[in-house]
């Protein structure tokens, strides 16, 4: 593949984007095809970015079958319990008959742990959030909330159906763990068909409030911050919790295999797919370039998905 290819937005004062498809940088193997310069300011403007063609058909493909065999072991009971979860689940009772998340999915995937290490990968994190070109940025792995591989689907025997607004930050608004980024990798692309992710583009340059509670219902800690984001200026309208639609939201639609970076301050929220038996698969991780001392893994294990 060639050089990144940006599709520029309307000004976001406007919350209005254009008509055409959403904002994609598309990067090939090769790191002299990089342009991190575009890639940084696109993702400086609109809180996000699509890498695609790094990780490549093969490892996709082992991704794929690995965590496919991880979701049987919890669902069958082979796996240790710490591997399942049902906190995140709209109807918790269908966790005997299907499992929509594997927790620390890295420790049973060696592909997964290859692909949230991936040189190109980790060397656009170091230059979206990390201090400068230092090596300064961390993977919150095993020994913290872990890697998820989550089986979205929307059918009758899944627990899983949709998540309202959020911002990353919101898990978390009070420890210095930030700037802090996610990633998510496709394993199945995404369309109205089987879900998608929705997203206010710039909205991580907004102050965003701490809500009194996060989208699971958990009350946030008191020493909260008041707000988080890249600026002091406040959003120009509140963030609802729910489903609604706010202004100058976008669908953001992926192919298979590729790796969607999104700022943890960037409101975002899961659309229910239409069609009950497609099938939406993903891996989802983050990475931090704040202080790893002060991570608490408490108040994380009921964050926001």
């Amino acid at each position: 593949m060639g050089s990144s290819v940006l599709t520029p937005f309307a000004e976001l004062g406007a919350f209005r984007p254009t008509d055409a498809a959403p904002p994609v940088a598309a990067v090939g193997l090769d790191p002299g095809q990089l342009d991190l310069d575009k890639i940084v300011a696109f993702y400086r403007r609109y809180g996000f970015v699509i890498l695609r063609g790094v990780l490549g058909e093969p490892l996709t493909t082992q991704i794929e079958t690995e965590c496919a065999a991880a979701q049987a072991g919890v669902l069958s009971g082979a796996l240790p319990a710490r591997h399942g979860s049902t906190q995140y689940l709209d109807d918790a009772g269908k966790a005997a008959r299907f499992v929509n998340y594997v927790e620390h999915v890295e420790e049973l995937a060696p592909s997964v742990r290859a692909a949230a290490a991936h040189p190109v990968l980790v060397d656009v994190v170091r230059n979206l959030i990390g201090p400068g070109a230092g090596p300064g940025i961390w993977l919150n792995d095993s020994d913290k909330a872990g890697i998820i591989y989550q089986d979205a689907r929307p059918g009758r025997e899944s627990g899983y159906s949709r998540i309202g607004w959020h911002s990353d930050w919101q898990a978390m608004p009070s420890l210095d763990v930030w700037p802090g980024l996610a990633f998510t990798i496709h394993i199945d692309a995404t369309s109205p068909a089987n879900g998608f992710l929705r997203m206010v583009p710039g909205s991580h340059q907004w102050a965003t409030p701490a809500p009194y509670r996060n989208i699971n219902g958990v009350a946030v800690p008191a020493d909260a911050r008041p707000a988080g984001g890249y600026t002091d200026t406040p959003p120009p309208f509140e963030m609802p919790l729910g489903f609604e639609k706010v202004p100058g939201e976008i669908a953001v639609y992926a192919d298979r295999g590729d790796v969607l970076l999104h700022d943890a301050y960037t409101w975002h929220a899961a659309a229910r797919a239409t069609d009950d038996s497609a099938v939406r698969r993903h891996v989802r991780g983050s990475y931090f370039a704040g202080d790893e001392s002060s991570y608490r893994p408490q108040f994380v294990k009921n964050a926001a998905r």
